[in-house]
């Protein structure tokens, strides 16, 4: 039996030792950002996507064991566990093979099959199985007995049918045979529920449809899912051997597998008396035990798989969203447009601080557009503002227009406007946190305070929102919560350390997700310094209550310090490598100051003769780097879309017009570009690259600028085919792209989002993917039939 370090070994393929130095530093309470980051020596150099894997994997795998230990005492309390099933069940690599087994010792509620081995029958069943050649009406005869509840011969042969029905759903090999060809040959249908067509219209690309279970897509699994649980879809699996004899006659589905199940207890139709009562039985079984056994198992595989996948787009979304290029500190003023209710503006200084707040009311029925005009001029000038960041809410474009028409007006002022996303923005404005942070603001202005931080540092803002809110995943509303939210919080803690944060100016939010600490630590954090003033030195934190040395430990490298009184602590530089920088200072003869920086000479010092028992080449190699270029910024220089002037409404587009956009969200079947018509545009998976692409991810990412072309414009059904092929020829009049027919429109009637998009609203399943095999070509033959 493997151990669960060389399981997890072998599914990461890296050496055991490295797994087992890792699961110690977990176990040790080290978070997998300072593991990434300051134990590379220990682990093996293993990347934080590693550790991430490893992290979920050690998690599953110790369950596994839990269970496996449950099972163990309850078979062996039975008094049934023999050597070759504990064997059996130690070697059970996965919770389904370990079920399999498990299932004949089960503890079992009343069925059926229970009550007819009370009145006796087992023996009768597993006579017929073992000779056929026996009537089984002669035989069932002489277990009559009313007492028992079996009143003639037939109530014998039904309560047998039970018990070997049992007998041969229990067989865990058979079980697991039937399951990886039902896997690998299985096609999934989906069928409209009589007299829904109409109301379940949403779901019409699903009425009649096929595909081979191992080419479901994990949005169109989901999608499937959900027209289920509305009463839309009938769902069902079949194997592909069945529906290729012909897939209309119901009373064929099942009979490749119930051939299987012959096989394997060697039943055969030979005349003899029994036959026909075996085969009845074998199909009995198929039908009441094993096809809802396996239907369960595999739709679970379904939706774990569609789970995972839709977990790792949020995710990837999420990530690329969070490293957004910052605008830096800068001032900057927020508009939160609106239009009866006005424009809220708030105008932020460079640190964050709100300087002033007002609404202005451009739009109808104020109309007051020059005295909005003239109001946010005033304030830019006052404030020194440069940057105005503008929501993609109701009125977004409108908006838009005004600071444009003032940018033409006074090009003095030297402003730009910045659409930014306001996803998340109303569920921060009503938090208790925003209250905390905002006293005495009212609650629609906070909404204006939010987005101009987030041009400044999307970062920094975002992590004071649910993850979930932020909403750039693929139906995350239909995964697991909790599965999501370890996820998600996993992405928030990397890429906050991964940027770094300044303690003397973060707020409690961000602290709370550095390595180590926690909300009441942050929270403890903030009081400190608000009582005493700045941190002057990383060691100051030690005065923080509750911040003990094992804490320091895990979050000190990621706390920055700007000018305070040690120069390193302003860097990723770890106080346990302090000693390693004054080496190099022996060796330089150079002052700290002189050295940060310096990559002259820090270039030319070989890492090795710095490798000692304390510190190994990783750790050196990234103190030289740090010191190279100190408190560096991963994230890429800033940079905003340019919207084509004219081209504002979705009929403003013309195939072959060629715009610059920004990408509000990816998903596997391709990424959704922001044009600025209140309209996002898809680029299909196919329309990427002119080379093959598995992933949408290889090519682009949420917030990226990209260029692309217009193929195809339905302004009617509000959708927009693009393509990043920039020499890609528009569509003919008339000619549907391949993955318009079942797009659907990923936001409807709501303005576009520049600098930080989000995700707002639908995706479009993607285009069957090409089909191989036996289940593929059924796919295929009734697709022809239907045409």
């Amino acid at each position: 039996m493997k151990t669960i370090n060389q399981r997890i070994a072998e599914t990461l393929g890296v050496r055991e030792e490295q797994v087992a130095s890792t699961v110690q530093l977990l176990d040790e309470g080290a978070t997998v950002p300072f593991i990434a980051r300051y134990r590379k020596e220990v682990t093996g150099g293993l990347t934080d996507t590693h550790l991430r894997l490893l992290h979920g994997q050690l998690g599953q795998l110790r369950d596994l064991e839990d269970r496996r230990e449950v099972v163990l005492r309850s078979v062996r309390e039975q008094g049934k566990l023999t050597p070759e099933l504990e064997a059996s069940l130690l070697e059970a690599e996965t919770r389904t093979r370990l079920e399999d087994i498990y299932l004949p010792y089960r503890p079992k509620r009343k069925t059926k099959a229970s009550v007819a081995r009370a009145a006796g029958l087992e023996p009768l069943a597993m006579a017929l199985l073992k000779d056929p050649t026996q009537s089984p009406e002669a035989m069932a005869a002489t277990f009559v007995d009313p007492e028992k509840g079996v009143a003639d011969a037939a109530a014998a042969l039904e309560g047998a049918r039970h018990v070997l029905s049992d007998f041969l759903s229990e067989d865990a090999n058979l079980m697991g045979e039937l399951r990886e060809s039902l896997w690998e040959n299985g096609v999934y249908q989906a069928r409209v529920v009589k007299g829904k067509d109409l109301e379940g219209r949403k779901f019409s690309d699903y009425f009649d449809f096929d595909q081979p279970i191992k080419q479901l897509p994990s949005h169109r699994i989901l999608a499937l899912l959900r027209g289920k649980a509305a009463g839309f879809l009938r769902l069902g699996l079949e194997h592909a051997r069945d529906l290729a004899t012909d897939g209309n006659d119901p009373t064929r589905h099942g009979k490749f597998c119930e051939s299987v199940i012959c096989r394997h207890f060697s039943i055969r139709d030979q005349g003899r008396p029994a036959d026909a009562w075996l085969g009845e039985t074998v199909r009995h079984a198929w039908r009441k035990k094993f096809k809802p056994h396996l239907d369960n198992d595999l739709n679970r595989w379904l939706l774990d798989k569609a789970q995972a996948e839709a977990v790792r787009v949020f995710s990837t979304n999420l990530r690329d969203l969070l490293l957004s290029p910052p605008a830096g500190m800068v001032p900057v003023m927020g508009l939160d447009p609106g239009l009866r209710t006005g424009v809220k503006v708030a105008v932020v200084d460079e640190t964050g601080k709100i300087r002033k707040t007002t609404t202005v009311y451009p739009h109808p029925p104020n109309n007051r557009w020059q005295a909005a005009k003239k109001e946010i001029a005033a304030l830019a000038r006052e404030y020194g503002v440069h940057l105005i960041a503008i929501g993609n809410g109701t009125a977004s474009r409108e908006t838009g227009r005004l600071v444009t028409e003032l940018k033409n007006d006074r090009p003095e002022l030297d402003i730009t406007g910045v659409v930014v996303s306001e996803a998340g923005a109303s569920v921060y404005s009503a938090s208790e946190y925003a209250a905390k942070e905002l006293p005495g603001l009212d609650v629609s202005l906070r909404g204006a305070v939010s987005i101009a931080r987030r041009l400044q540092d999307p970062l920094a803002e975002l992590v004071k929102i649910d993850p979930k809110s932020i909403g750039v995943g693929q139906y995350q509303h239909d995964v697991v919560p909790q599965h999501l939210a370890q996820s998600l919080d996993g992405v928030v803690e990397d890429a906050v350390n991964g940027v770094g944060v300044d303690v003397n100016t973060a707020s409690a939010p961000l602290l709370g997700r550095v390595s180590g600490l926690n909300a009441a630590l942050a929270e403890n954090i903030v009081v400190w310094r608000d009582q005493n003033g700045p941190f002057p030195n990383r060691d100051t934190l030690n005065k923080v209550p509750r911040l003990g040395a094992k804490t320091f430990e895990l979050a000190a490298g990621f706390l920055r310090i700007q000018n305070g009184d040690t120069p390193l602590d302003r860097s990723a530089v770890h106080p346990e490598s302090y000693p390693l920088v004054e080496r190099i200072l022996e060796r330089t003869g150079l002052a700290l100051p002189e050295l940060m920086g310096n990559r002259a000479v820090l270039g030319k010092l070989p890492v090795t003769d710095f490798v000692d028992a304390r510190f190994g080449e990783p750790t050196v190699r990234d103190v030289l780097e740090e010191l190279e270029k100190p408190g560096r910024d991963p994230r890429p220089a800033f940079r905003t879309a340019t919207f084509q002037d004219g081209v504002e409404e979705i009929t403003d587009l013309k195939p072959g017009m060629v715009l610059e956009g920004i990408v509000s969200n990816v998903t596997n079947f391709g990424a959704f570009v922001d044009i600025g018509v209140h309209q996002d545009g898809l680029v299909h998976i196919s329309a990427m690259a002119d080379r093959f692409i598995k992933d949408p991810h290889e090519i682009t990412h949420a917030g990226a600028v990209v260029k692309v072309r217009v193929l195809e414009v339905d302004p009617q059904r509000r959708r927009i085919g693009l393509s990043m092929r920039l020499d890609e020829p528009p569509k003919p009049s008339g000619q549907k792209s391949s993955d318009s027919r079942r797009a659907t429109p990923p936001r409807q009637g709501r303005p576009p989002s520049r600098q930080a998009p989000g995700n707002r609203g639908k995706t479009f399943p993607a285009p069957q993917a090409s089909e191989t095999a036996m289940a593929a070509a059924f796919a295929r033959a009734r697709a022809g039939k239907r045409d």
